[in-house]
């Protein structure tokens, strides 16, 4: 009789984080796995990378009731980098915010889920689970994004060619791949695979 390979504990000390971007049908969102004595400035680093955000916005967190941002860009927020994920589980949040691009608003809703998967990567942050492109930067917001689509399926839209000549070709809103982001995820945070 052959032997099954036991599976893998889950890492200590590592979250399992759903970043969904909110106002968006069908949902945009990516899955992640972040160490829990990562801060929130390092996390939004994350999110602008999975999600495939530009980093080119101001951004904040909402977490307990408290702002969280980069003090620097932001008025009256709290300094992000002094906040880890691990004082915030600490502190029974499950579920917290994140705004990207206060024009076009873009509201993230962040779970943090009971465990991370048994077979979990070796090393982190890492994307795991994912589904839909991110909208384009500067699209609008989520209405903006909506309207984009509809003038995009439609090639007879006046705006159709107008459209793709901004985007700078053909935009795919289903596309996704968990490796290209986790791969860009690694490159971000010089994450080196652990055996």
């Amino acid at each position: 009789m052959a032997k099954t390979a036991p599976k893998k504990a889950a890492a200590k000390g590592v979250l399992s984080l759903k970043v969904t971007l909110k106002n968006t049908k069908p949902p945009i969102w990516r899955r992640i796995l972040v160490p829990d004595s990562m801060n929130l400035g390092d996390l939004h680093t994350a999110i602008q990378i999975v999600m495939g955000w530009n980093d080119c916005h101001l951004h904040d967190f909402d977490a307990a009731g408290e702002r969280y941002g980069d003090p620097t860009n932001t008025e009256e927020v709290a300094d992000e980098r002094r906040l880890k994920l691990s004082a915030l589980v600490k502190s029974g949040v499950t579920r917290f915010a994140y705004s990207y691009d206060f024009g076009d608003n873009w509201e993230h809703d962040i779970l943090i889920e009971k465990a991370p998967p048994a077979n979990a990567p070796g090393a982190y942050p890492a994307c795991v689970a994912g589904k839909r492109n991110c909208p384009p930067e500067d699209c609008g917001g989520p209405w903006g994004y909506t309207e984009l689509l509809a003038t995009l399926a439609d090639p007879a839209d006046p705006q159709h060619e107008e459209q793709l000549e901004w985007l700078g070709g053909d935009f795919d809103p289903e596309a996704f791949s968990v490796a290209a982001a986790d791969a860009m995820l690694a490159a971000g945070f010089h994450r080196k695979e652990t055996p």
